[in-house]
């Protein structure tokens, strides 16, 4: 019986919010650092619309005391997976409140330590679930309104949704207090904790704009949050509808799991966007910026009832960031982005068999596909009738979920179009309709230019030299130029090297960094004007150039190393980390040799972040320099919580297990390792 009656519940919680209709929750978390837990007091409010006997919360692990209903104590059921509450419960309003305690696996993250003082604690909902470090509700439909108080180390930042309303510091902890006026699926819910430095503006409609650094980065907040009030008034223009929250934040945060996140009023992204004014060259924040922010309306203000409709967020915040970004780069960047994105979804399209409307399609579907309906859509009905399909969407389903046919209804009411039609086409099929997206990127000179490009791989090199040779000459973008260069890959170098010598002679930054991309090799006589891209502002270029020389001309190797002896690049330390590999593998160029070793391999050590990890490691497997500590440090990779760098560890060592040393070094290796660890080497040893 108590199998059927988990079972009957659990059918029943997908239907939840026809009956009960949780609106606002207060919440006072205490976080602990030391043994990566949080506990607290959660008071939800909530309707029941119809009699039901058993209501969920979604909850991963937790544990519950004090569960109170209307200050009574109620039956209760701890799944592990929810809290179940038993009643006979009737139509009308109540409160509920209960205390917690858990320590989550995902969802809250805990980076750095008291000890390097480098802590950060963090949240990631999406994809993750609340549930594990909040009682919530997985459901997107449920939507409430959040009010956190935390209490943490009164030396540290807490960031959460909302407005901070009242700061409390007592003894060596202070309680941040934020409040929401609206509500929000529990997904977007969220919080940050570090030591940040932080900067407010204000949008042309006022909206407080909170910027957040590590103080060690502080003079790196003009570049990384370069345009963000030019970004946040572009799109409160170009969406037509006001900002929906009260506060916007954003801050980055080491090992976060993707490029960013839209929690409601507060992104969070990943800290490999903090840049200097070179980075920002190569590594520009604008387009998670612009794309996250514009997540806070679609997404945050509606959202999509299910994963199928997946495309109303991603789609939408993807076009729409591209529009904010054509008033920052102009038209040539806006539809070159549009042509890249077409001819990825082309190549797709061959061996993609899921279209947009589907749970399961690519993040490319999702994403690129999603954005290019949009602007099929834009130009067909005009921008006039698609701002206004905008404006009455989000004003009519605000704070609400919505399904495709939500957004068809808007355009129906506004344009006499076939919506049908244009949903076989884009978002029904897996095909890409090359013949409309040709035809509609060939309205802009530019990528008229890059179609036109396309067609001369079909024609002979004496028929297309004179046309080459004149896009080299023009002030046409860089991507026509790019695909004139790409071109040339099975050319005599006779015949390259005038069109390579006249894109160095561009001083274009991009075109310049398509040069060092597409020449791994060249004759000595080219080098001088190769060595040109060491003094570029791209740490990318630098990093590219460095290691082709190095590599082509191992002769002239101290030369290049004294010229970057003091470089750094990117806060992944590209530069560093490249400098080290190559001057500690050249025959007697260090003196310090066994201290140039240390360094590098600390750079894999968990003292730095993954991606910096990742770097060192990339070099010492490349480079040869691999010993018991990079073995150790590749396994301890595999229990990371970034995937790709849990990934990059398992296939790393996958590759190193087919020679026989390593292998043996690994076995020799594994009594030494962590339970989480041994398990994760002896599921690879098993592999092979």
């Amino acid at each position: 019986m108590k199998y059927i009656f988990l079972l009957l519940c659990s059918f029943a919680w997908g239907q939840q919010t026809n009956f009960v209709d949780f609106t606002t929750a207060n919440a006072e978390l205490t976080i602990n650092a030391e043994n990566k837990s949080i506990s607290g007091t959660v008071t939800y409010t909530f309707e029941v619309l119809k009699d039901t006997d058993t209501i969920a919360i979604d909850a991963q692990n937790m544990t519950f005391d004090e569960v109170l209903l209307d200050k009574k104590s109620i039956r209760f059921q701890n799944t592990k997976k929810a809290l179940l509450l038993v009643s006979n419960f009737k139509k009308g309003n109540y409160i509920l409140s209960f205390n917690y305690q858990c320590s989550p696996k995902q969802a809250l993250y805990f980076v750095g330590s008291t000890a390097l003082d480098n802590l950060q604690i963090w949240t990631q909902g999406q994809g993750r679930y609340t549930s594990n470090w909040f009682p919530s509700f997985d459901d997107v439909n449920s939507k409430v309104v959040f009010n956190l108080a935390i209490q943490f180390d009164k030396d540290y930042t807490i960031i959460s949704n909302g407005n901070l309303i009242e700061k409390i510091v007592k003894d060596n902890t202070a309680t941040w207090k934020y409040k929401m006026t609206k509500s929000m699926s529990s997904y977007l819910l969220m919080l940050a904790i570090g030591k940040f430095d932080k900067r407010i503006e204000f949008s042309k409609s006022k909206v407080p704009l909170h910027t957040y650094l590590d103080p060690s980065d502080s003079a790196r907040f003009d570049w990384t949050y370069r345009y963000n009030k030019q970004l946040f008034d572009a799109l409160e223009k170009l969406i037509g509808v006001p900002y929906p929250w009260e506060v916007y934040q954003q801050v980055p945060v080491r090992n976060f799991l993707y490029a960013g996140m839209e929690n409601t009023t507060a992104t969070i992204f990943n800290s490999r966007y903090v840049v200097d004014e070179v980075g920002f060259n190569d590594r520009s924040y604008t387009n998670v910026n612009a794309h996250e922010l514009a997540h806070q309306w679609f997404g945050n203000l509606i959202t999509a009832k299910s994963s199928t409709h997946h495309w109303l967020q991603e789609g939408f915040a993807t076009y729409f960031a591209l529009l904010a970004e054509r008033e920052l780069y102009g038209d040539d960047y806006f539809y070159f982005k549009l042509y890249e994105s077409a001819q990825q979804l082309k190549y797709a399209s061959r061996t993609d068999a899921i279209p947009v409307l589907n749970a399961k399609a690519s993040s490319l579907t999702f994403y690129q596909k999603g954005a290019w309906a949009l602007f099929v859509l834009h130009q067909d009905i005009g921008d006039k009738a698609f701002k206004k399909v905008i404006r009455n969407y989000l004003t009519k389903h605000a704070y609400q979920t919505v399904d495709t046919d939500d957004f068809f209804a808007e355009v129906t009411k506004v344009a006499s179009y076939d919506v049908k039609n244009f949903s076989k086409i884009w978002l029904e099929s897996t095909a890409f309709d090359t013949p409309k997206s040709n035809e509609l990127l060939s309205k802009n000179k530019m990528t008229q230019s890059l179609l036109e490009v396309e067609q001369l791989k079909k024609v002979g090199w004496d028929q297309k030299f004179d046309s080459m040779l004149k896009i080299m000459d023009s002030q046409v973008y860089f991507p026509v130029k790019e695909a004139v260069l790409k071109q040339l890959k099975n050319e005599k170098w006779e015949r390259q090297v005038i069109f390579f010598t006249k894109a160095l002679q561009s001083n274009d930054l991009q075109l310049r960094q398509v040069v060092a991309q597409l020449l791994p090799q060249f004759p000595a006589s080219f080098r001088e004007q190769y060595e040109t891209l060491l003094q570029d502002a791209s740490y990318q270029t630098q990093e590219i150039a460095l290691f082709t020389l190095c590599d082509l001309f191992p002769e002239n190797r101290s030369k290049y190393l004294d010229q970057s002896r003091n470089w750094v690049g990117f806060n992944d330390y590209n530069l560093r980390v490249l400098w080290l590999s190559l001057a500690i593998t050249t025959p007697n160029y260090l003196n310090d040799l066994d201290s140039k070793v240390k360094e590098l391999k600390s750079y894999a050590s968990a003292k730095y972040e993954a991606n910096i990890r990742q770097n060192a490691l990339e070099k010492l497997i490349a480079f040869e320099l691999i010993d018991e500590v990079v073995l150790r440090e590749l396994v301890q990779a595999t229990t990371h919580h970034m995937w790709q760098f849990s990934k990059f560890g398992r296939d790393s060592i996958r590759l190193l297990l087919k020679n026989p040393q390593w292998r043996n070094a690994f076995i020799g290796l594994e009594p030494s390792l962590e339970a989480t660890e041994k398990a994760q080497l002896n599921r690879l040893l098993k592999e092979l």
